[in-house]
């Protein structure tokens, strides 16, 4: 989820940095190339043609060496190339250049969290949280949230989840995560509250079903964990945890 959740911030809705190094304003020609390249680059990455993404972000950049979404995006291509030294660089770079985007910030967090390397990435989600033009703050409470109970750190993982409800009360994904949070510290009835306030508003995937089915099992309510189970076994018959539910008996 922080992945894709990344690349999809970072390459799409994106307000372009046109700046120059040293206060010099580019020109009308190298800021339509430096975009040009930008664009091209960033579908490239998104048809997974990464190295020819690499080529054109890192054109972008050499005509405008200020736009942080360009880094942000050339440092997705090298994580996708495997080269994990290039994709920091190109991070570090783009949080330089513009330290209160909040979509620059969350992405190195959401990498710095995937590398284990929480405490930093606690640091940058922060950063991101409290820049006022933040307004989908939630999403990036709810990423943060998500690191900290990798961590794991699950006091502070539910504080961040709070906080992106007190945000967005019906915020679907951090209702779910608290719903998965609660039952791994065997809390059911408090999983079973936040997963039925999801299911209020959210069209479940197999996943999230099957979640419900664990919960009433665990809880004992044998008829809610048949009505999950039907309806898991109805809507994504093929799926890995219909799988589970039939060889389980």
């Amino acid at each position: 989820m922080l992945a894709g959740l990344a690349a999809s911030l970072l390459l799409t809705g994106c307000v372009q940095t046109t700046t120059t190094t040293g206060g010099v304003k580019p020109d009308a020609n190298e800021t339509d190339a430096a975009q040009l390249n930008y664009e091209l680059g960033a579908r490239y990455y998104r048809n997974g043609n990464y190295e020819l993404a690499r080529d054109r972000l890192l054109g972008s950049i050499e005509i405008n060496p200020r736009n942080a979404t360009a880094y942000s995006t050339l440092a997705l291509t090298y994580e996708k190339l495997g080269n994990l030294r290039l994709a920091t660089e190109a991070y570090e770079k783009a949080v330089r250049v513009a330290p209160r985007d909040f979509n620059v910030q969350n992405a190195y967090a959401v990498f710095l969290c995937g590398q284990g390397r929480f405490d930093e990435a606690q640091e940058h989600f922060d950063r991101a949280i409290k820049v006022p033009e933040n307004d989908n703050a939630e999403i990036t409470l709810t990423n943060a949230g998500v690191c900290m109970a990798q961590k794991p750190d699950p006091a502070q993982a539910e504080t961040y989840f709070r906080q992106a409800l007190d945000r967005k009360n019906d915020y679907g994904e951090a209702l779910l995560q608290l719903s998965l949070l609660k039952f791994t510290s065997e809390d059911y009835l408090s999983a079973r509250a936040f997963l039925q306030r999801y299911l209020s508003s959210n069209v479940p995937s197999a996943a999230v079903l099957y979640l419900g089915v664990r919960i009433e099992q665990e809880l004992g309510d044998r008829r809610a964990q048949t009505d999950y189970s039907n309806q898991l076994l109805r809507q994504f018959p093929e799926s890995r945890e219909a799988r589970s539910i039939l060889e389980s008996g």
